[in-house]
């Protein structure tokens, strides 16, 4: 592949005038233009040019004719790379995935250049058209690891994570990226299980770890509660000289919060010379994960106090620890000068906030009001806000208000039934617990075990209610009886009796 020549000031000039073409026209001239200038060997300008013909050139083949013109005169490779930087929905309407693959297979490039079969893989990715990509995988004669690790991470990208572990495991050599890609995959996934197991294979096979399979892991470690991986982790930070990076000591304070270890998380905010916004959003935040409402709205204070101006993530942090703890008048005070102080404009999730703290204090009229009133189209989380306030307060006809949209949002959720029904068992209309139990049969819908997990001695451990498949659960039984009759002795009722009867009933 040629080198890419310096841009000239003339070509920057005309990388910024390419997105305001207005014509067809222009775009030939410009294509004219860029060509003796050397434009042709450089992927932004490319990429530019391409983009301004997909604007202006709505017509697919027609786009993908101009297409061809500028290849014959672009280095494949070079024109591929350009592609790929492209927005997806545009490549998605249009034909120049297919229309350069079969110009290249003519010319002969995806059999002879290893750069050219690997961009145009990219470039497939790109327009998520996966099953093509990896067809001109398989059809390459040499696959280096740039390959591959393109190849897996359209797969990670189309959330295909089993064909991305299929290719992985069979790669003959892996680089830093390919772990990386992997671990991040599944841990972007909601999978943390597997990325702490893909990082740990890392580890036994030598491979060091950089910033991004650390940031991965991290968040594996806070989802999971692996503490002590976290730890090693942080200790591998402290090693390389990374304190400094400050997206992952960010991660380390999420991490711990998570994990319940508040006194770390702060020690390591205490220490750090630099903090981001985002930094300070990750404690209160954390504070107010643990209910802790009077801490994260001190650390809120002295985050004003240091002239670092939160943002909207840092308001729904707050607003989220004064609900927890009860703090309605300070959460609607957040909430006004969130718009009157910071210009900072309520999102759904912050009207979710203040629905939840509002039905927590028994302000269900306010609650209601401030849902009618909202500009915005009301998500399941404020109505399930509004069911479980029902739930607190005894409100049924504000329950089933409120599950008649939770139907129609997320119709397969059983939780919000078996709500409604403990409302209804409650003040005795088993009419009613009835018709919504037939309900949920009618839907196939069962009630799912909520599930908790704890890492001990580097195993993470995970048990549902009424699951007796843990191997040591009759030990488990016996500590829980322990600190039962314990509780007992100091004048405590019995907090675990569903453990106890079970252990009764044999």
């Amino acid at each position: 592949m040629p080198p890419s020549l310096p841009l000239s000031p003339v070509l920057h000039r005309l990388l910024s005038f390419l997105p305001r073409l207005t014509s067809p026209r222009h775009l030939l001239q410009a294509h004219a233009f860029l060509l003796p200038r050397g434009g042709h060997r450089h992927p932004r300008l490319v990429s530019a040019l391409i983009l301004a013909s997909l604007r202006l050139v709505p017509h697919p083949q027609q786009t993908s004719d101009h297409a061809a013109a500028l290849l014959r005169r672009v280095h494949p490779s070079v024109y591929l790379r350009a592609a790929a930087r492209l927005p997806s929905h545009l490549l998605r309407r249009s034909l120049l995935g297919p229309q350069l693959h079969s110009l290249l297979l003519r010319t002969g490039h995806v059999a002879s250049d290893t750069h050219v079969s690997a961009s145009l893989v990219q470039l497939y990715c790109t327009c998520r058209h996966v099953a093509d990509a990896r067809s001109v995988f398989h059809e390459m004669a040499v696959r280096d690891v740039v390959a591959w690790n393109v190849m897996i991470a359209g797969y990670v990208k189309a959330g295909d994570l089993a064909h991305a572990r299929e290719l992985f495991d069979a790669m003959p050599e892996r680089n830093v990226v390919s772990w990386t890609t992997v671990i991040g995959g599944y841990a972007q996934m909601r999978r943390p299980e597997e990325a702490v197991e893909v990082f740990r294979r890392m580890q036994v096979e030598g491979i060091e770890p950089d910033g991004v399979a650390l940031l991965s892991v991290l968040s594996a470690c806070g989802d999971l509660g692996a503490v002590d991986l976290g730890e090693w982790v942080h200790r591998f930070v402290v090693r390389r000289g990374l304190r400094q990076e400050i997206p992952l000591m960010n991660s380390i304070i999420d991490m711990y919060m998570k994990c319940g270890c508040i006194e770390k998380a702060v020690e390591v905010f205490e220490g750090m010379e630099e903090k981001s916004v985002v930094t300070w959003t990750t404690l209160i935040a954390g504070f107010a994960l643990h209910g802790l409402g009077l801490q994260a709205v001190e650390m809120f204070r002295r985050m004003e106090r240091e002239n670092m101006a939160p943002n909207d993530v840092t308001f729904l942090a707050i607003l989220s620890a004064c609900s927890h703890v009860g703090l309605t008048d300070l959460g609607r005070w957040y909430f006004n000068i969130m718009v009157s102080q910071y210009r900072i404009k309520p999102q759904v999730e912050h009207y979710g906030c203040m629905v939840d703290l509002l039905g927590r204090a028994g302000c269900l009229k306010e609650a209601q009001d401030l849902v009618k009133d909202m500009p915005l189209k009301a998500n399941a989380a404020i109505w399930g806000a509004l069911l479980a306030a029902s739930r607190t307060h005894g409100d049924a006809d504000l329950g089933e208000e409120a599950l008649v949209h939770l139907i129609e949002l997320e119709p397969s959720n059983s939780g919000n039934y078996i709500l409604l029904s403990n409302i209804f068992a409650e003040q005795e209309r088993w009419d009613d617990v009835s018709k919504l139990r037939k309900a949920m049969k009618e839907r196939g819908l069962r009630n799912v075990p909520g599930a908790s997990s704890i890492e001990v001695d580097g195993m993470v451990h995970e048990f549902t209610s009424r699951d007796g498949s843990h191997p040591f659960l009759h030990k488990i039984c016996e500590v829980l009886c322990e600190i039962n009759t314990n509780m007992k002795s100091v004048g405590f009722a019995s907090v675990f009796p569903e453990v106890l009867h079970a252990i009764e009933e044999g």
